[in-house]
C-alpha cells in the first residue's frame, strides 16, 4: 500500500513537470525552458506556472480512478495538496 502512494507522489511530480514544460512551450516563445521558469520567479508569477502544471494531475488522477488504483491516486492528490501550499507560500513571499 505504502509503495502504491508513493508511485503515485512520484508520478504525480512527473505530470507536473510535464505540465509546467507543456505550458512554457505553448504559452512562451522563448525556447529555454530553464530562463522560462527562472524569468517567472523573478517576476514573482512562478506560482502560476506551478499551477498551470498541476492541471496534467488532474488527468493522471481520473486514470487512477478509472482503473481502481485508488492508493496511485491518493499520492496523486497528495502531490497536488502539496504543490497548491507551496503554490500559497511562494505567492505570499
Amino acid at each position: 500500500m505504502v509503495k502504491e502512494i508513493f508511485i503515485g507522489i512520484v508520478i504525480g511530480f512527473i505530470a507536473n513537470v510535464a505540465g509546467i514544460i507543456l505550458s512554457i512551450l505553448i504559452l512562451h516563445d522563448d525556447p529555454s525552458i530553464m530562463e522560462v521558469i527562472r524569468k517567472s520567479f523573478e517576476e514573482g508569477i512562478l506560482g502560476k506556472l506551478i499551477s498551470l502544471g498541476a492541471i496534467m494531475n488532474l488527468f493522471v488522477f481520473l486514470v487512477y480512478i478509472k482503473k481502481r488504483q485508488d492508493h496511485r491516486a491518493k499520492g496523486v492528490l497528495f502531490t497536488t495538496v502539496f504543490l497548491a501550499i507551496t503554490t500559497l507560500i511562494l505567492n505570499i513571499i
